[in-house]
């Protein structure tokens, strides 16, 4: 890494601030959409993976099931683990052209428009994020702010951040498998303290809010 006249590192192609890709380099993967991690059928994959995730959730299998199921997927966790590599390779997290950039631990999302004056996104949640009484679970309803919140964050300063508070008010019951509406913008900035507010809308109805206070990171800054 190089280093500038006072002796202070700078950022490399290399350089990944906080456990992210640098601000550049996120923008230049939105911009390019590459596609090449992963592979054409990555999507494929993700889909199924969450398809397993949605079963899983509400199956009652006979033992027989239970047995052969588990064995399949010793099989495939065993081929898989032979492909595992650093998560700076990994095609979540980089796949722009796929539901939640390809990363299947977050409820799937769109986004519509991503600009400094805030996001726009669709996102649902699926059965696999039941929390009770075919609403979402909470803290899914928080993930997906947190995250969608982070991209408004990082546009919002026009550098990467990490959040530091978030708070979730829960205004009605966050609906199963049906496409909401989440919008999330920045409010202020002073220094490296960004406040971004979001909310989650089924239609015309508010399901929830959000504030956070997110912290722009130093270069190499954890």
């Amino acid at each position: 890494m190089s280093e500038d006249e006072a002796g202070n590192a700078l950022p490399s192609a290399e350089h990944h601030e906080g456990g992210f890709r640098p601000m550049s380099e996120l923008m230049n993967q939105i911009r390019s959409v590459d596609t090449s991690r992963g592979g054409p059928h990555y999507g494929d994959f993700v889909e199924q993976v969450r398809t397993l995730m949605d079963r899983a959730r509400l199956a009652v299998p006979p033992d027989d099931l239970v047995q052969e199921a588990a064995g399949i997927l010793e099989k495939l966790n065993d081929r898989l683990g032979a492909h595992v590599h650093e998560e700076w390779d990994a095609p979540g997290w980089t796949r722009f052209d796929l539901p939640s950039r390809g990363n299947v631990t977050l409820p799937p999302y769109r986004v519509d428009r991503a600009k400094p004056d805030g996001v726009e996104a669709r996102i649902t949640y699926r059965t696999f994020h039941l929390g009770g009484n075919a609403a979402a679970h909470g803290g899914y309803v928080s993930l997906g702010f947190d995250d969608l919140m982070g991209l408004a964050g990082s546009l919002y300063s026009g550098s990467v951040t990490r959040t530091a508070s978030l708070t979730v008010d829960y205004r009605a019951i966050t609906p199963l498998n049906k496409e909401l509406q989440l919008r999330a913008w920045g409010e202020r900035q002073e220094g490296r303290k960004v406040w971004i507010k979001a909310t989650l809308h089924d239609g015309d109805l508010l399901c929830a809010e959000a504030h956070g206070l997110f912290i722009v990171l130093k270069p190499g800054q954890p």
